[in-house]
């Protein structure tokens, strides 16, 4: 089953190294349990400092090299406000560590962390979040844990089917064009495609969206007709892609 961690596995670009300055809060929030730096620096943390983004992000930090001693690279991060969270660290690379929180993070909130002893922050908005229902054909988006729309939808088909589980949207494409080839079909097979696509919210890497598919209007709702992907009439995509953002959560379920 494929996890948050999983869909966030990439390695992010190397930015240059973050200079902070140290606040007031971070002095505070260290005073009693000291936090170690790693033995090597942190040249770029992700969510951005003062960014906002969805409920569901991780915490990725990269270092300037590859980490020999692990454990003590994840004891350099450690979230501060709020207190006591818990959650699991995995390295996508040798130099790439994402902190996955067990909870999703507190909507409308700060979140103040240490990475590397240096202190970082970033915003949630609203808790958006989506569950795709195979079996019910359905794509239902809730703020604040309030349904506030339910759509009719068509996943992958027996042969394709959407990978279930929790994913995270990574990016939103408006078009994007999606080209068969990119997941080994040709173009000249009877599965084959190469269409452009409007309102595309990307779930993997490995290219799931959540987008407008016009083509399978009578279809959703009643069957499941795509390569993987979750297809949602024009209407409901330019919704969804308009009120989600990176970060937010995704369900898919049987």
């Amino acid at each position: 089953m494929t996890t948050v961690r999983q869909a966030f596995g990439y390695v992010l670009a190397l930015l240059g190294v973050v200079t902070l300055t140290q606040t007031a809060w971070a002095a505070v929030g260290t005073a009693a349990v000291p936090t170690p730096t790693a033995d090597v620096s942190v040249v770029d943390v992700q969510p951005r400092m003062g960014s906002q983004v969805g409920v569901a992000h991780p915490i990725v930090v990269t270092f300037g090299e590859p980490v020999a001693d692990r454990a003590r690279a994840e004891r350099s991060i450690r979230v501060v406000s709020p207190a006591a969270v818990t959650g699991e660290y995995d390295w996508i690379s040798p130099n790439t560590v994402h902190f996955v929180p067990d909870d999703l993070w507190p909507a409308h909130s700060e979140i103040k962390l240490l990475a590397g002893g240096m202190p970082m922050s970033f915003r949630t908005g609203a808790a958006v979040t989506a569950v795709a229902d195979i079996s019910a054909y359905t794509f239902t988006v809730s703020i604040d844990g309030e349904v506030v729309r339910q759509m009719p939808a068509s996943m992958g088909k027996s042969k394709f089917p959407t990978p279930q589980g929790r994913f995270t949207v990574l990016g939103k494409e408006n078009p994007v064009v999606m080209d068969s080839r990119t997941i080994g079909i040709p173009l000249d097979d009877p599965e084959g495609y190469k269409l452009t696509v409007n309102h595309a919210v990307r779930i993997t890497w490995g290219g799931v969206y959540i987008h407008s598919a016009p083509w399978s209007v009578g279809s959703q709702g009643y069957a499941n007709v795509s390569h993987g992907c979750i297809n949602l009439s024009p209407d409901n995509a330019a919704w969804y892609y308009n009120n989600v953002g990176i970060g937010d959560l995704v369900t898919v379920q049987a």
